[in-house]
């Protein structure tokens, strides 16, 4: 069956037509689930690092170990994901992920919070995402038809971006009652869900990939070929690399906001947390909404400059009363360009070579931490409210540069 005979096509798509495919429900509810279950980790552990040590260098060390190895290792992952079954391959990689999040529970129920053995937990869960996005990611594609890839894209976008709000309320509320170990127990039994709607998962039969003979270093030269050859893709690339590394460290950034700018407390920064991921759910809906017609590539560029602008004016709000719903329009502009991004590769890119090249895109969570790390060590030097406006500053820079000297990516409609 292909996943198009689940329901009738509509005339034309909307923002919510992905849903009518039993496949993609079945992704989607474990996702929103398995998604929740990680921003209520993320959150815990950056509020245990900062709140344990007290310093922003290591806040942005423990977010390097776990990104560093996605950028290492997410290209494998994307060739593991075009040579395997991708849904047997997710099973795997959840199962990992949620052994990881076991271990991190007991170390800090234990009691014994070295931060050194946080640090290699960390860098073990970044091992493990390595190889588990790029299937996530690639799979998409091989659960609705065509014409329902933006609409798939938009609604992954706005699963992540609905955990990210009920993820840090739900940590917030945990600490509060409970403890920051519960926290990490809660994030481990989220991936009973996941695994479970991915057992329930048919993919259609010809899309399944068997084992290739090719040796993984061949299969990624030509990845990395398919890739130089197209001069689009590649500008596709570079514009999710770079605002990844300069602005979306601000994701990790808050628990310095919260701690020395406004004092606000672990529950302001789940508050500021939730209210970035409740403007990145309206900006998946509106991203959904406006690729239906005209330039993508003009949209995008668009959005991409306003994400850097909003994070620029945030990092001077005088209070946290004008920082929330600041903070919402940065969420907002940051996932509706981050969302036409990735539905333009989806659409641009050959599935055979799929998981190779959204694996590309996945290296910048490793870059993302990469951005932490430095974005922390300079609010270490000359404050967090100079230290991210001076980053984002780039990223609208960027984005004049492509509208003016790259029309083709400016006027790119796929």
């Amino acid at each position: 069956m292909t996943p198009d005979e689940s329901a009738p096509a509509p005339k034309r798509a909307g923002v919510f037509t992905a849903l009518r495919h039993r496949n993609y429900r079945l992704f989607w509810f474990g996702n929103l689930v398995s998604m929740t279950g990680d921003w209520l980790d993320q959150v815990a552990l950056n509020w245990l690092v900062i709140s344990t040590t007290g310093d922003p260098v290591m806040l942005g060390l423990v977010n390097l170990g776990r990104g560093v190895p996605i950028m290492i290792f997410s290209i494998f992952g994307g060739v593991m994901a075009d040579r395997f079954d991708r849904r047997k391959y997710l099973m795997s990689t959840q199962t990992a992920t949620m052994l990881v999040s076991v271990l991190l529970a007991a170390v800090v129920w234990s009691g014994e919070v070295n931060i050194w053995i946080i640090a290699v937990l960390a860098t073990c869960r970044g091992i493990v995402v390595a190889f588990n996005l790029p299937a996530r990611h690639s799979v998409i594609f091989q659960l609705v038809p065509r014409e329902d890839v933006a609409s798939a894209v938009a609604l992954n976008s706005v699963t992540i971006n609905s955990a990210k709000v009920l993820g840090p309320l739900a940590a917030a509320g945990i600490i509060a009652v409970f403890d920051i170990a519960t926290c990490f127990a809660v994030n481990a039994a989220s991936f009973t869900v996941v695994l479970l709607m991915l057992l329930f998962i048919k993919l259609p039969p010809k899309e399944v990939r068997d084992r290739r003979r090719n040796r993984v270093w061949t299969d990624m030269r030509e990845g990395f070929r398919y890739l130089r050859g197209d001069r689009t893709l590649m500008l596709l690339v570079f514009v999710g690399i770079v605002p990844t590394f300069f602005c979306q460290p601000y994701l990790n950034i808050l628990a310095i906001f919260a701690k020395d700018v406004f004092a606000v407390g672990s529950t302001g920064l789940g508050i500021m947390v939730a209210t970035a991921a409740f403007g990145s759910v309206c900006g998946g809906l509106v991203a959904a909404h406006v690729q239906r017609d005209g330039r993508r590539g003009t949209v995008m560029l668009g959005f991409m400059g306003m994400f850097g602008a909003m994070l620029v004016a945030f990092s001077f709000a005088p209070t946290i009363w004008l920082a929330v719903p600041l903070v919402f329009l940065v969420g907002m502009m940051h996932i509706a360009y981050a969302s036409s991004n990735s539905t333009m590769l989806q659409l641009t890119v050959e599935d055979e070579y799929r998981g190779r090249v959204l694996s590309t895109l996945i290296m910048t969570r490793g870059v993302m931490s990469l951005g932490t790390a430095t974005t922390a060590t300079l609010a270490a030097m000359i404050g967090a409210r100079y230290a991210m406006a001076g980053m984002a500053s780039v990223v609208v820079v960027f984005a004049a540069v492509l509208w003016v000297r790259a029309p083709a990516l400016r006027d790119l409609r796929v």
